[in-house]
């Protein structure tokens, strides 16, 4: 049997580009890609690696033979049913499954090289907010010996789940209610995967990532525009979030990581597009 190949991201680059494994088309001429050609697609658009959201459709094994493969970094790991199997449900068997799912996504990171797994920590819809995050910390305290083992930090996306923000209220929230829960933790196994785009309708991105500074493990990319009240292109027209602010504060703490776009994809060309405007963002 063969050695495994490593296969290593670019060095010497402070912020490197992935985009989600889902923004890949998984079909080309008639033909279904496996999950080596998919990678291969990410890396002839340019992008450093890529973040493997679908984990749940894939092994260990799998997901090493495909970076293998293909020469292409997979950084991340991300289960989607995490929307379904909530750490915060009031369900037993939802949260144990909820569990399960993250620490099969910590398998997969580390088989495939990757450095962290991002999760949404629950929903609001849930309970009382002090009932549902005790609930969701109970779980992910479980989880961090295996985290630990692997090497495999647990990364918490803000998004709009009615948690950790006011939903209806005004645009200039901070960061706080996120500071505190991973703080809560005492633990170099959690942090936060932070998405740009997701809470500027909520928040100054400056003012949230200097808040978070070493918090702040991972980056999630999308424009949003607030005079529309819509997610579009990163740097389009529509897209009035201030990457000038974002670019100060992420060199304000040395921020040195993946920055993983997270918007519509498609085939090479698209990729490519995407590609391109994540660098017109962080002025690379």
């Amino acid at each position: 049997m063969a050695a495994d190949k490593l296969v290593k991201p670019p060095e010497g680059k402070p912020l490197l580009l992935s985009c989600k494994l889902g923004m890949i088309t998984g079909e080309s001429g008639g033909k279904k890609l496996s999950l080596s050609d998919r990678l291969s697609l990410a890396g002839e658009a340019g992008f450093d690696g890529v973040d493997l959201d679908q984990a749940a459709d894939y092994t260990p094994e799998q997901a090493r033979a495909a970076v293998r493969q293909s020469g292409v970094f997979v950084h991340n790991a991300i289960n989607h049913a995490h929307w379904q199997k909530r750490l915060t449900s009031p369900k037993d068997e939802d949260r144990a499954q909820g569990r399960a799912n993250i620490e099969h996504c910590i398998r997969v990171s580390h088989a495939a090289g990757g450095s962290g797994v991002l999760i949404v920590v629950g929903s609001g819809g849930d309970g009382p907010a002090e009932v549902i995050e005790e609930r969701a910390r109970t779980e992910i305290r479980k989880m961090l010996p295996l985290a630990a083992v692997y090497g495999q930090p647990i990364l918490f996306e803000n998004v709009w789940n009615q948690m950790f923000y006011d939903h209806n209220g005004k645009p200039e929230q901070g960061p706080e209610q996120f500071i505190r829960f991973v703080d809560s933790f005492r633990s170099p196994w959690v942090g936060m995967y932070y998405d740009i785009g997701n809470h500027w309708k909520y928040g100054q991105p400056g003012e949230w990532i200097r808040s978070f500074g070493p918090r702040c493990v991972k980056l999630d990319v999308k424009g949003f525009s607030r005079a529309k009240n819509q997610f579009v292109d990163i740097t389009s027209p529509e897209d009035d979030l201030p990457w000038d602010q974002v670019r100060k504060a992420l060199a304000d703490i040395q921020f040195s990581g993946w920055a993983t776009a997270e918007v519509g994809g498609g085939d090479l060309a698209r990729l490519k597009v995407v590609r391109e405007q994540m660098q017109r963002a962080f002025g690379l």
